[in-house]
Protein backbone atom coordinates (compact mmCIF):
# COMPACT_ATOMS: atom_id res chain seq x y z
CA UNK A 1 0.00 0.00 0.00
CA UNK A 2 1.48 3.07 -1.02
CA UNK A 3 0.20 5.42 1.79
CA UNK A 4 2.33 7.41 4.11
CA UNK A 5 2.32 5.99 7.90
CA UNK A 6 -1.07 7.28 9.80
CA UNK A 7 -0.91 9.50 12.46
CA UNK A 8 -1.91 8.08 15.62
CA UNK A 9 -3.94 11.32 17.34
CA UNK A 10 -4.29 8.52 20.50
CA UNK A 11 -0.89 8.91 21.09
CA UNK A 12 -1.06 11.90 22.21
CA UNK A 13 -4.26 12.39 23.59
CA UNK A 14 -5.28 8.67 25.46
CA UNK A 15 -8.60 10.50 26.32
CA UNK A 16 -10.21 12.06 23.04
CA UNK A 17 -12.56 10.26 21.68
CA UNK A 18 -13.35 12.51 18.55
CA UNK A 19 -11.26 13.66 16.03
CA UNK A 20 -11.59 14.79 12.31
CA UNK A 21 -8.80 13.23 9.74
CA UNK A 22 -9.19 12.73 5.62
CA UNK A 23 -10.49 10.41 4.12
CA UNK A 24 -7.35 9.11 1.83
CA UNK A 25 -8.69 5.62 0.48
CA UNK A 26 -10.57 2.18 0.76
CA UNK A 27 -8.99 -1.09 1.13
CA UNK A 28 -10.46 -4.72 0.37
CA UNK A 29 -9.08 -7.54 2.01
CA UNK A 30 -9.01 -11.01 0.97
CA UNK A 31 -11.64 -12.36 2.57
CA UNK A 32 -14.54 -9.64 1.20
CA UNK A 33 -14.37 -7.10 4.03
CA UNK A 34 -13.54 -3.22 3.61
CA UNK A 35 -11.30 -0.98 5.60
CA UNK A 36 -11.12 3.10 5.57
CA UNK A 37 -7.44 4.10 5.31
CA UNK A 38 -7.11 7.90 6.62
CA UNK A 39 -4.66 10.21 7.09
CA UNK A 40 -4.80 10.02 11.23
CA UNK A 41 -7.05 8.34 13.63
CA UNK A 42 -8.16 8.32 17.29
CA UNK A 43 -9.19 4.76 16.74
CA UNK A 44 -6.12 2.28 18.14
CA UNK A 45 -6.08 -1.44 16.50
CA UNK A 46 -5.50 -4.32 17.52
CA UNK A 47 -1.93 -5.17 19.24
CA UNK A 48 -0.13 -6.06 22.48
CA UNK A 49 -3.10 -8.01 23.84
CA UNK A 50 -5.21 -5.38 23.63
CA UNK A 51 -8.17 -5.65 21.73
CA UNK A 52 -9.23 -2.77 18.93
CA UNK A 53 -11.40 0.02 19.13
CA UNK A 54 -14.50 0.39 17.17
CA UNK A 55 -17.07 3.10 16.59
CA UNK A 56 -18.16 5.07 13.61
CA UNK A 57 -16.56 7.87 10.69
CA UNK A 58 -18.59 10.32 9.14
CA UNK A 59 -18.06 11.79 5.55
CA UNK A 60 -18.17 15.58 5.66
CA UNK A 61 -21.02 17.42 3.44
CA UNK A 62 -22.69 13.56 2.12
CA UNK A 63 -25.07 11.15 4.74
CA UNK A 64 -21.90 8.21 4.15
CA UNK A 65 -21.34 6.80 7.42
CA UNK A 66 -18.84 3.94 8.19
CA UNK A 67 -19.61 1.69 11.21
CA UNK A 68 -16.10 0.69 11.78
CA UNK A 69 -16.10 -3.14 13.83
CA UNK A 70 -12.66 -3.61 13.55
CA UNK A 71 -9.01 -2.26 13.44
CA UNK A 72 -5.51 -3.05 12.45
CA UNK A 73 -2.23 -1.86 11.43
CA UNK A 74 -0.21 -3.02 8.74
CA UNK A 75 2.77 -1.96 7.86
CA UNK A 76 2.67 1.04 10.00
CA UNK A 77 -1.18 1.98 7.75
CA UNK A 78 -4.03 1.93 10.22
CA UNK A 79 -7.17 -0.30 8.63
CA UNK A 80 -10.45 0.75 9.61
CA UNK A 81 -12.74 -2.39 8.78
CA UNK A 82 -16.00 -1.82 9.11
CA UNK A 83 -19.40 -1.92 6.72
CA UNK A 84 -21.43 1.76 5.48
CA UNK A 85 -24.85 2.43 6.99
CA UNK A 86 -27.50 2.25 4.92
CA UNK A 87 -26.77 1.86 0.75
CA UNK A 88 -23.83 0.77 -0.03
CA UNK A 89 -21.83 3.30 -1.95
CA UNK A 90 -18.21 1.72 -3.18
CA UNK A 91 -18.61 2.70 -6.72
CA UNK A 92 -18.57 6.13 -6.02
CA UNK A 93 -16.53 6.54 -3.03
CA UNK A 94 -13.50 7.52 -5.11
CA UNK A 95 -14.89 10.68 -5.33
CA UNK A 96 -14.81 11.06 -1.71
CA UNK A 97 -11.00 11.00 -1.39
CA UNK A 98 -9.42 13.25 0.20
CA UNK A 99 -12.26 14.58 1.82
CA UNK A 100 -12.82 15.54 6.02
CA UNK A 101 -14.31 12.82 7.84
CA UNK A 102 -14.96 12.64 11.54
CA UNK A 103 -14.31 9.87 13.98
CA UNK A 104 -16.07 8.97 16.87
CA UNK A 105 -14.44 6.18 18.95
CA UNK A 106 -17.13 3.98 21.30
CA UNK A 107 -16.47 5.20 24.53
CA UNK A 108 -17.64 1.90 26.84
CA UNK A 109 -15.60 -0.55 24.55
CA UNK A 110 -11.61 1.86 24.50
CA UNK A 111 -12.75 2.14 28.21
CA UNK A 112 -12.26 -1.79 29.16
CA UNK A 113 -9.97 -2.25 26.10
CA UNK A 114 -7.37 0.25 27.82
CA UNK A 115 -7.78 -1.16 31.63
CA UNK A 116 -5.89 -4.80 30.93
CA UNK A 117 -2.17 -3.66 29.11
CA UNK A 118 1.11 -5.57 29.95
CA UNK A 119 4.22 -3.14 29.87
CA UNK A 120 8.02 -4.55 30.00
CA UNK A 121 9.36 -3.86 33.47
CA UNK A 122 12.40 -2.74 34.57
CA UNK A 123 13.42 -3.98 38.18
CA UNK A 124 16.32 -1.62 38.74
CA UNK A 125 15.92 1.34 41.17
CA UNK A 126 16.78 4.78 39.91
CA UNK A 127 16.05 8.32 41.19
CA UNK A 128 15.51 10.87 37.87
CA UNK A 129 14.68 14.59 37.62
CA UNK A 130 12.59 15.68 34.44
CA UNK A 131 14.59 17.83 32.96
CA UNK A 132 13.59 19.12 29.83
CA UNK A 133 10.96 16.27 29.50
CA UNK A 134 7.25 17.33 28.75
CA UNK A 135 5.31 14.44 30.25
CA UNK A 136 1.09 14.78 29.23
CA UNK A 137 -0.66 14.35 32.16
CA UNK A 138 -3.25 12.28 31.24
CA UNK A 139 -6.87 13.51 32.89
CA UNK A 140 -10.55 14.46 32.32
CA UNK A 141 -12.66 10.58 31.63
CA UNK A 142 -12.93 8.35 34.53
CA UNK A 143 -11.27 4.75 32.86
CA UNK A 144 -13.70 2.02 32.98
CA UNK A 145 -13.40 -1.61 31.92
CA UNK A 146 -11.60 -2.14 28.25
CA UNK A 147 -9.21 1.37 29.18
CA UNK A 148 -8.68 -0.25 32.48
CA UNK A 149 -7.74 -4.03 31.44
CA UNK A 150 -4.78 -2.63 29.78
CA UNK A 151 -3.43 -0.14 33.08
CA UNK A 152 -4.40 -3.57 35.60
CA UNK A 153 -1.78 -5.17 33.05
CA UNK A 154 1.07 -2.36 33.96
CA UNK A 155 -0.24 -2.52 37.68
CA UNK A 156 0.43 -6.34 38.14
CA UNK A 157 3.74 -6.09 37.03
CA UNK A 158 4.40 -3.30 39.63
CA UNK A 159 3.00 -5.33 42.43
CA UNK A 160 5.31 -8.22 41.10
CA UNK A 161 8.49 -5.99 41.88
CA UNK A 162 7.02 -5.66 45.03
CA UNK A 163 6.12 -9.11 46.62
CA UNK A 164 9.48 -10.67 45.68
CA UNK A 165 8.76 -11.75 42.02
CA UNK A 166 10.61 -8.78 40.50
CA UNK A 167 13.17 -11.71 38.98
CA UNK A 168 10.34 -12.84 36.83
CA UNK A 169 10.60 -11.29 33.23
CA UNK A 170 7.25 -10.03 31.38
CA UNK A 171 6.52 -11.50 28.74
CA UNK A 172 3.33 -11.94 26.59
CA UNK A 173 -0.36 -10.71 27.91
CA UNK A 174 -3.72 -11.63 26.96
CA UNK A 175 -5.75 -8.55 28.05
CA UNK A 176 -9.36 -9.35 26.80
CA UNK A 177 -12.39 -9.56 29.29
CA UNK A 178 -12.71 -13.40 28.99
CA UNK A 179 -10.07 -14.21 31.06
CA UNK A 180 -7.06 -11.81 31.21
CA UNK A 181 -3.44 -12.81 32.26
CA UNK A 182 0.02 -11.60 32.01
CA UNK A 183 2.81 -14.59 31.28
CA UNK A 184 6.65 -14.18 32.86
CA UNK A 185 9.89 -15.97 32.12
CA UNK A 186 10.46 -17.97 34.79
CA UNK A 187 8.87 -20.31 37.82
CA UNK A 188 7.24 -19.54 40.92
CA UNK A 189 7.08 -23.11 43.22
CA UNK A 190 3.74 -24.43 43.50
CA UNK A 191 3.90 -24.62 46.76
CA UNK A 192 3.97 -20.45 47.23
CA UNK A 193 0.80 -19.47 44.67
CA UNK A 194 -1.94 -19.17 47.19
CA UNK A 195 0.49 -16.76 49.26
CA UNK A 196 1.81 -15.04 46.34
CA UNK A 197 -1.90 -14.61 44.68
CA UNK A 198 -2.78 -13.22 48.20
CA UNK A 199 0.26 -10.57 48.55
CA UNK A 200 -0.23 -9.49 44.42
CA UNK A 201 -4.00 -9.06 45.30
CA UNK A 202 -3.06 -6.70 48.64
CA UNK A 203 -0.71 -4.63 46.87
CA UNK A 204 -2.53 -4.17 43.90
CA UNK A 205 -5.60 -2.36 46.28
CA UNK A 206 -3.53 -0.54 47.95
CA UNK A 207 -1.92 0.92 44.97
CA UNK A 208 -5.25 0.70 43.34
CA UNK A 209 -7.12 3.30 46.90
CA UNK A 210 -3.68 5.12 47.31
CA UNK A 211 -4.16 6.22 43.13
CA UNK A 212 -1.56 7.57 41.33
CA UNK A 213 -1.48 9.93 38.25
CA UNK A 214 -0.91 8.22 34.63
CA UNK A 215 1.18 9.94 32.14
CA UNK A 216 2.48 9.67 28.77
CA UNK A 217 5.25 11.02 26.46
CA UNK A 218 7.16 10.43 23.36
CA UNK A 219 10.73 10.99 24.15
CA UNK A 220 14.39 10.98 23.01
CA UNK A 221 15.86 7.44 23.31
CA UNK A 222 17.92 8.42 26.00
CA UNK A 223 15.43 9.96 27.91
CA UNK A 224 13.23 7.27 27.61
CA UNK A 225 16.09 4.95 28.59
CA UNK A 226 16.23 7.20 32.50
CA UNK A 227 12.35 7.57 33.07
CA UNK A 228 12.48 3.27 32.53
CA UNK A 229 15.17 2.56 35.16
CA UNK A 230 18.21 3.21 33.09
CA UNK A 231 17.76 1.23 29.97
CA UNK A 232 15.23 0.18 27.25
CA UNK A 233 14.35 -3.42 25.78
CA UNK A 234 16.22 -4.80 23.05
CA UNK A 235 12.95 -3.82 20.75
CA UNK A 236 13.48 -0.41 20.96
CA UNK A 237 16.13 0.71 18.78
CA UNK A 238 18.85 3.59 19.48
CA UNK A 239 17.68 6.51 17.92
CA UNK A 240 14.06 6.22 18.23
CA UNK A 241 11.50 8.05 20.20
CA UNK A 242 9.87 5.59 22.08
CA UNK A 243 6.46 6.41 23.88
CA UNK A 244 6.34 5.82 27.72
CA UNK A 245 3.85 5.18 30.10
CA UNK A 246 3.84 6.19 33.83
CA UNK A 247 1.76 4.79 36.48
CA UNK A 248 2.07 6.90 39.64
CA UNK A 249 5.32 6.73 41.30
CA UNK A 250 6.53 3.63 39.50
CA UNK A 251 9.03 3.83 36.80
CA UNK A 252 8.13 4.27 33.37
CA UNK A 253 7.80 2.01 30.83
CA UNK A 254 7.27 1.63 26.44
CA UNK A 255 4.07 1.18 25.95
CA UNK A 256 1.71 2.43 22.76
CA UNK A 257 -2.04 1.43 24.19
CA UNK A 258 -4.26 3.64 26.26
CA UNK A 259 -4.87 3.88 29.62
CA UNK A 260 -6.98 5.10 32.63
CA UNK A 261 -6.18 8.91 33.96
CA UNK A 262 -5.04 7.79 37.50
CA UNK A 263 -4.45 4.12 39.06
CA UNK A 264 -7.59 4.77 41.02
CA UNK A 265 -9.70 4.47 38.06
CA UNK A 266 -9.23 0.60 38.14
CA UNK A 267 -11.54 0.78 41.47
CA UNK A 268 -10.44 -3.14 42.32
CA UNK A 269 -8.24 -6.05 41.28
CA UNK A 270 -8.57 -9.46 41.76
CA UNK A 271 -5.79 -12.17 41.55
CA UNK A 272 -7.96 -15.33 40.22
CA UNK A 273 -5.26 -18.04 39.47
CA UNK A 274 -1.37 -19.07 39.14
CA UNK A 275 0.26 -21.24 37.18
CA UNK A 276 3.70 -22.57 36.46
CA UNK A 277 4.65 -24.61 33.38
CA UNK A 278 7.51 -25.34 31.13
CA UNK A 279 9.48 -22.34 32.82
CA UNK A 280 6.76 -19.83 32.36
CA UNK A 281 4.20 -18.45 35.35
CA UNK A 282 1.20 -17.02 34.30
CA UNK A 283 -0.60 -14.55 36.67
CA UNK A 284 -4.32 -14.64 36.04
CA UNK A 285 -6.58 -11.61 37.44
CA UNK A 286 -10.10 -9.81 36.63
CA UNK A 287 -11.15 -5.61 37.44
CA UNK A 288 -14.00 -4.55 39.04
CA UNK A 289 -17.24 -4.66 37.04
Amino acid sequence: MDFPPTKLDYHVDMFNLQSHSRFLSLFKAQDGRIALILESTVFHPQGGGQPSDTGLIVFSGSDLKFSVQDVRSKDGIVLHYGVFEGSNPESGIDSEKGKEVYLTVDESRRKLNSSFVICWWNSSEFRYRLLKIVLIVMHGMVGTKFQTLHSAGHLLDMCMQKVGLGHLEPGKGYHFPDGPFVEYKGSVPQEEFQVKQKELEAEANELISKGGKVYAAILPYEEASVLCGGSLPDYISKGSTPRIIKLGDSPGCPCGGTHVSNLSDIISMKITQMRTKKGMTKVFYTIAS
